[in-house]
């Protein structure tokens, strides 16, 4: 998730510029620039770190009446000056911004290349301006050539140009936002309205498949070839409130990106059709039929994404895997370092504890892999290979779609390990596969049901403690819920293995004790029921999380979670995130900075 802005009118656009991307660096802060149209080709000032690392190479003032800017959080390329934004084509007459991810980048590459165009960079957003190169020398004019590019990709993308010669930015829409801000003989452009509130409160939505062209005094938005017109909206928001996308908290509005986390998560990795994924990483076939054991290392919420894992490599790819909290972690037991995958779990890529085990793996011998969503992180430059989440940067402290994000990656690292080592037949990938490409849509379903959650929390938030219990997959759902409640509440809560609750915890069950759990696929359900009777009979309420019907009719509370098979657990997580952060709102806790936590814990 990185944040754009763009500026067309009579006044100095590099303030404006400027100014948008501050207020845009909440989205992406790895690197930033602007391309400023001062009456010839686009002027390009652009480095690596923070927007005001960019300010302090940027003039005093332009002659710029039109310009784009970019906040970058990498994806494709480490955060450097080559591959921070805008990019351009080979002449410089063309430069382009853009979020989200291009899926066939590579395939576009190798053919502009061949035809002897040059890359400046390590993005998927060069091929951009090379495509609308082409086509310019074509003789396609901008507006035309700039479609005929937008065509051609493949993805996620929020997509501005600017372009020698006009006074106006091309845009293009495809799951990525992208808004246009109407003034007085002025027009803005952000991939949120916080890039221009404070010039701006009249505001038009492009939809997905929308290219645009923008001037100082109009918008025209063209979907499938075809002149359309989209409504102007006025925003009420403040713009510490326009920061959050009108939610309360970071939090929330974390929360209700997932679906489209997800959808960078997956993009471009999965043939469902083939049962093969594609995660860009060298682990040869070899290499991963001579594994005995795969060791996931990590602390608090990326463990909990460890042990989903452990649980999807042991069945889909017959390899022992086990899981290492990382502060604990040694190399030992007589384990072969070269028969022996070290997966380091880490969303910011500089968990100290996380790193610490990272090196006596490495130490060893054993070959090792990041799973993280920081590119350039430490992370990333002491593993053998790395695999990017994409979840976009997270800034509430308490994790919700890098958990998410997470756990999605590592079920495709499942299912490529199960394939390559023949464990997992084409179907059976398929399938497994399938529920993946599923979940963005399936956890819409769940945040659609916010209101109920809401009333669960509502009934259950004086409580004087919190248990969730699950089997299988649903075990670490219920460790990760627990902890995101205790979190962010302060009360008291623990996730259980459900059979364990008769071995000790069952003491702890009374009346005013609500129990949540996990009744979906792959939670071994129809045994939790059991569980559930168990507590119930002590008097304590059930919240159940249920697919299709289990466990219903022996829960006080079912909230409907919809069938994945493996991956429905992690469906039911995002329920159990709404319903903590409900209870910590209406106690009105500091939900994005709980006391004494961190977002990023960088000292052992």
């Amino acid at each position: 998730m990185c944040g754009i802005v763009g500026y067309a009118g009579a006044r100095d656009a590099l303030p404006v510029l400027s100014d948008g991307l501050k207020n845009l660096e909440y989205r992406g802060y790895d690197s930033a620039g602007v391309a400023l149209c001062e009456g010839g080709a686009p002027t390009v000032y652009k480095t690596v770190g923070e927007v005001d690392d960019l300010r302090a190479v940027l003039p005093d003032a332009s002659e710029a009446t039109v310009g784009v800017g970019h906040t970058r959080w990498s994806t494709h390329g480490e955060p450097t000056d080559a591959n921070a934004h805008p990019h351009t084509d080979c002449t410089g007459d063309v430069a382009v911004v853009h979020n989200g991810i291009i899926d066939n980048y590579d395939d576009l590459k190798a053919e502009l290349e061949a035809d002897g165009h040059a890359f400046a960079s390590e993005t998927d957003t060069e091929v951009v301006p090379h495509l609308v190169e082409a086509e310019l020398a074509d003789g396609a004019s901008p507006a035309d050539a700039f479609a005929a590019a937008v065509a051609r990709i493949e993805g996620s993308f929020a997509l501005a140009m600017v372009v020698d010669g006009t006074d106006a930015i091309y845009l293009a829409r495809q799951d990525s936002p992208l808004c246009v801000g109407h003034g007085d003989g002025e027009t803005f452009v952000g991939s949120d309205v916080t890039a221009f509130l404070e010039h701006a409160r009249e505001v038009t939505y492009l939809e997905n498949g929308d290219v645009a062209v923008v001037t100082a005094d109009e918008l025209v938005v063209e979907h499938d070839g075809e002149r359309v017109e989209r409504p102007v909206e006025q925003v009420e928001w403040e713009a510490d409130a326009a920061e959050k996308g009108g939610y309360e908290h970071y939090m929330l509005k974390e929360i209700h990106e997932q679906p489209r986390a997800l959808r960078q998560t997956l993009s471009g990795r999965i043939d469902a059709l083939e049962g093969e994924v594609d995660l860009d990483v060298d682990l040869p076939r070899e290499y991963l039929n001579s594994l005995e054991e795969v060791q996931f290392v990590a602390c608090g919420t990326s463990y909990h994404a460890g042990l989903y894992a452990a649980n999807l490599v042991e069945e889909h790819a017959d390899v022992r895997a086990t899981v290492h909290v990382a502060s604990e972690y040694q190399f030992r037991g007589g384990r072969d370092p070269w028969r022996t995958l070290v997966v380091a779990v880490t969303q910011s890529g500089e968990t100290a504890e996380t790193l610490a085990a990272l090196r006596e793996a490495d130490r060893t011998g054993a070959r090792t892999l990041a799973v993280t969503n920081v590119v350039g992180s430490s992370v990333t430059r002491l593993a053998d290979e790395n695999l990017y989440i994409r979840a976009g940067p997270e800034i509430g402290v308490a994790a919700t779609k890098t958990f998410v994000s997470q756990v999605t990656s590592l079920a495709l690292l499942a299912v490529h390990v199960g394939r390559e080592r023949d464990e997992l037949t084409p179907t059976e990938a398929s399938d497994l596969l399938e529920d993946a490409r599923g979940l963005p849509g399936a956890v819409q379903r769940v945040l659609d049901a916010d209101a109920q959650v809401r009333a669960v929390a509502e009934a259950y938030a004086d409580s004087d403690a919190f248990f969730f219990i699950g089997r299988a997959l649903g075990h670490s759902v219920a460790l990760e819920s627990a902890l995101k409640l205790k979190e962010i509440s302060y009360d008291h809560a623990e996730g259980f293995p459900a059979g364990e609750l008769k071995h000790g915890p069952l003491a702890l069950v009374t009346d005013d004790t609500p129990v949540v759990a996990v009744l979906t696929g792959g939670a071994r359900a129809a045994e939790t029921v059991n569980s559930v009777k168990e507590v119930e009979s002590r008097g304590a309420p059930v919240v159940g999380l249920c697919t299709d019907g289990i466990g219903e009719k022996f829960v006080d509370d079912a909230l409907a979670v919809p069938d994945l098979g493996a991956m429905s657990p992690l469906v039911a997580n995002v329920y159990a995130q709404l319903f903590a952060y409900h209870v910590a709102n209406l106690k009105g806790r500091a939900i994005d900075k709980p006391r004494n936590l961190a977002k990023s814990v960088t000292v052992e």
